[in-house]
């Protein structure tokens, strides 16, 4: 079964803005965590040679300048919806090949969205004896009792990666509406262009949880400038589709110059008068004249 837009979103989230995790566990935990200088996402893919696949969520390679030299160390993120036994006894191995390949330290992220999942994912991972235990693996785990609710506008505009993080984190519950609605108005701040993929990133994201039908009715209901940009690119495509089907429909051909321009143009009044000429031209080239 392939993973779903809500667990994916989870663990990306901190691909999205590498330098989230410094800062959650520094602000979440109260524990000190240089921001890196840089971040690189390393091979999810964790398979020795023998044909036994086993894949981490997301891999990152963390490095940051300490005194007198640049350190790092693996972030191991693992979104994790349910409780699963099969893939919590994965993880020591996960650490163990990573600490072995990379020789800096492990760190396991578990992100959660159920306050379940987050009370089982804390729970110690014990191999050896009672006795004598041989490993012990110690999680660290966000979920809906320690990601705080971000209610406010110039919070959200302030983090908004952070927000993005809290908003899936809590997306089941009923702060979901106050976060979601701080947030669009958040990203109404930044770049329309980035605004735009960050909402369709966490549309995708909250799944078929509550809070995905609270972002649907935000979008819906409001005129935000990027949802109007999504909007007109919506009805640009849309046209262009219109145009290019008329064209064949007619049996007229379609060069890839032309292809190319109609589906590229994003101007809705030069669309549309190329719709219109769509109905009369006699080659794919007329629309344009």
């Amino acid at each position: 079964m392939s993973p779903s837009p809500e667990h994916e979103a989870l663990h990306r989230i901190f691909q999205y803005n590498p330098k989230l995790f410094a800062r959650s566990v520094s602000r979440l935990l109260g524990v000190p965590a240089r921001e890196p200088t840089d971040v690189q996402l390393l091979n999810v893919d964790l398979t020795e040679t023998r044909p036994l696949e086993r894949r981490a969520d997301s891999v990152l390679l963390v490095e940051f300048e300490a005194p007198d030299q640049v350190d790092r160390y693996i972030l191991l993120v693992e979104s994790q919806t349910d409780p699963s036994e099969q893939r919590r006894t994965r993880w020591p191995y996960y650490i163990a090949y990573l600490h072995d390949k990379h020789e800096c330290p492990v760190l396991l992220l578990v992100v959660c969205s159920k306050q379940e999942t987050a009370e089982w994912g804390r729970e110690p991972i014990v191999i050896g004896l009672d006795s004598l235990p041989c490993m012990i693996v110690t999680p660290i785990v966000l979920g809906p009792d320690n990601v705080p609710v971000v209610s406010s506008i110039p919070e959200a505009a302030s983090d908004i990666p952070f927000t993005v993080f809290s908003a899936l984190t809590h997306s089941r519950g009923s702060e979901a509406h106050v976060i979601l609605e701080a947030l669009a108005a958040a990203l109404d701040t930044i770049d329309i262009e980035a605004a735009s993929d960050l909402a369709e990133f966490i549309e995708a994201g909250l799944g078929s949880t509550p809070g995905q039908q609270i972002w649907k009715v935000l979008m819906a209901t409001n005129a935000y400038s990027y949802v109007s940009e999504q909007r007109s690119q919506g009805r640009a495509e849309g046209r262009a589709v219109d145009i290019l089907r008329i064209l064949d429909r007619r049996g007229i051909d379609v060069d890839d110059a032309s292809r190319e321009r109609i589906e590229s143009c994003t101007d809705i009044d030069v669309l549309g008068t190329w719709l219109d000429r769509s109905l009369d031209a006699t080659t794919a080239t007329d629309i344009f004249a």
